[in-house]
């Protein structure tokens, strides 16, 4: 089949200078590269001929061409928008990929309640109530919600908590809740310590700290020394809070900081978040760079796709330009229904900003550099203990966690040259006779049956990089042969399994393996590979351990009003605080349900007709 310079050049005759996307493919049909033109026609052009200006990685994709899809579209933006979606989707070889499935955390002051709840929250603003964020990860936005609370004394507690307390918790003997659950504090000066506290997520925390320093004289004048030495106490919090942000710029009160550094054909991008004058953290991140990316093409793959489902701030610092950024910053005003600034600072405290990201981008890079040549070493000592055709480049590790059948739940691990995969880690409730049987065998049949029979599903040729090349299963003789029964039974016989069963007394560093056919046989106790292995296992231990926590948890906490369509938490806080319990509202009559405020008359019949069916 022809590829190269001819086959493009072919195309030519048949296009216009309309704008659109273009797509580069192999002779399997495979996608090697997306890209987008102005003009489609001038673009394909430059092409069709051999060109010093090529790089060496354009070469390779000329070269690699056998043939070539098109897209038109009305506007350049437009044909912007389409490229990502279409990288995002079809993940070419050659395109600058950006590999991040996080959304990030912020901090919500709810407005459902007269008593407004501060906490984290993470995922699509449905929530009435006022956002503060991004954050850079949970734990920067859990350090800061321990802070507000010294100094705000807002709660963090569940309605359904906050409905059920007849004495102040814990955390008001602590001074960290002004516990208004039980009226210790009126609707009015919570009301003001919400505003206080927004207030300084704004960035006024000046404002607010000379207010309590006023309100702290006045009560000192009035000899109320108790209330006195409360503010003084939240005045020293403060301070802390403001000492404790990191990097706070006073000529930038909103902003995203994105710097680059690429070595060694790898790339690291830190975006640091500026909010209201402070930091609020910073994430690391390391695009794929499409076989040999320059700078520029990087960073506007990466600012295109990181803002994809993220709303930009108004001020974006660079560490480089981006190519085509007149059209990047349309993009981006038209997500954000503002205006939205590209800058490249080249003095100043801007300047600074984006020189300390930089910084800790080359720094990021070089540990993970340092940590994949060691994990590489690592894979290849696997390969060798576990007689693999070579070293696994995606390591799943199997484990279940139950307590006597109930609330049973699998969990699976991701492992590879970078380490944990954590954005591929797997929940599994398990849905069988085997969970409430405590059927270990069972259980792990179904989680591996759900999990390859979704991998033939969708990628039956193995195109993708979703399929093991090693399974790790936590169990001994009796898990190997049910896995074995299970790929076999799915056709899929050249995936490696391995059992790690904890060995003689159950004590870590005496691990038996076990592989199908074969006797169990064991590592040395100072081997590398040992360690690695019971790295794997612990996560996969963790992390099943942890979905169940959760789900015990959500079960301890559910009610029978939880299966009633049309039940939400606004309603269900109705029906308990007014009949005081669950059973109390499946003995109600009709009458007694429509008195309830937000139940109507049609909504009172579902919850009668729903526990008289029962």
């Amino acid at each position: 089949m022809p590829t190269g310079h001819d086959v493009i050049h072919g195309y030519l005759r048949t296009l216009d200078s309309s704008p659109g996307v273009y797509r580069m493919l192999n002779a399997k049909a495979e996608v090697l590269y997306v890209g987008k033109a102005r003009n489609l026609k001038a673009r394909v052009s430059n092409y069709a001929r051999p060109s010093p200006q090529h790089s060496g990685r354009i070469t390779r994709m000329i070269l690699e061409t056998a043939s070539m899809m098109f897209l038109t579209t009305r506007t350049e933006t437009e044909a912007l928008l389409l490229e990502q979606n279409l990288i995002k989707q079809l993940k070419p070889r050659y395109n600058v990929l950006l590999r991040d499935d996080k959304s990030f955390p912020n901090i919500l002051i709810g407005k459902e309640h007269p008593y407004p709840q501060i906490k984290k929250h993470r995922g699509k603003r449905s929530e009435k109530g006022s956002y503060f964020g991004p954050f850079a990860s949970a734990g920067a936005v859990n350090r800061t919600l321990n802070q507000l609370q010294k100094v705000f004394l807002l709660r963090n507690c569940s309605d359904s908590m906050f409905e059920s307390r007849t004495r102040p918790c814990l955390l008001f003997q602590i001074k960290r809740c002004s516990a208004p659950c039980v009226g210790r504090v009126t609707p009015d000066q919570y009301a003001a310590q919400v505003q206080d506290a927004e207030r300084f997520l704004e960035g006024k925390s000046t404002e607010v700290q000379a207010q309590l320093a006023a309100q702290m004289a006045e009560a000192s004048e009035a000899m109320e020394f108790e209330r006195a030495a409360a503010l003084r106490d939240r005045i020293r919090a403060l301070t802390q809070v403001q000492s404790a942000q990191g990097i706070n710029p006073r000529g930038v009160a909103e902003a995203d900081v994105i710097a680059l550094h690429l070595e060694g054909g790898q790339a690291c991008v830190q975006v640091f978040f500026i909010r209201a004058n402070q930091s609020w953290g910073n994430r690391d991140f390391y695009p794929r760079t499409g076989s040999g990316a320059e700078e520029s093409e990087i960073l506007e793959a990466f600012v295109t796709q990181f803002y994809d489902d993220k709303e930009p701030p108004r001020l974006i610092l660079l560490s480089h330009p981006v190519e085509n950024e007149d059209l990047v910053t349309a993009l981006l005003a038209e997500r954000a229904g503002r205006k939205v600034e590209l800058a490249v600072p080249q003095r100043g405290e801007k300047a600074e900003l984006v020189e300390n990201a930089a910084r800790n981008a080359k720094e990021s890079l070089a540990r993970r550099m340092a940590e994949g040549a060691a994990q590489s070493r690592l894979l290849a000592g696997l390969a060798e203990a576990f007689d693999l055709d070579a070293p696994p480049r995606r390591i799943e590790i199997y484990d279940n966690a139950h307590i006597q059948g109930a609330d049973a739940v699998g969990g699976m691990v991701v492992a590879g040259p970078d380490g944990f995969v954590k954005g591929q880690y797997r929940k599994f409730n398990i849905k069988g006779e085997a969970g409430k049987q405590g059927d270990d065998f069972g259980m792990m049949k179904e989680v591996l049956t759900r999990r390859f029979e979704r991998l033939l599903k969708d990628d039956p040729d193995r195109k993708t990089d979703a399929w093991p090349d090693l399974l790790l299963i936590d169990g001994g003789a009796g898990q190997v042969s049910a896995v074995g029964e299970i790929l076999a039974g799915l056709g899929v016989d050249d995936v490696p399994y391995i059992g790690v069963a904890k060995g003689i007394d159950r004590d870590a560093g005496k691990e038996e393996f076990h592989r199908p056919g074969e006797p169990p046989f064991a590592l040395q106790r100072n081997d590398p590979v040992l360690y690695f292995v019971q790295r794997l296992r612990d996560e996969a231990h963790r992390w099943a351990n942890g979905a169940h926590r959760a789900k015990r948890s959500k079960a301890v906490g559910a009610t029978p009003l939880d299966d009633i369509p049309g039940i939400g938490a606004k309603r269900k806080r109705a029906l308990l605080a007014h009949f005081g319990s669950a059973k109390a509202v499946a003995r109600a009559g009709l009458s007694d349900l429509t008195a309830v405020e937000g139940i109507s008359e049609a909504m009172a019949r579902t919850i009668h007709d729903h526990f008289n069916e029962r």
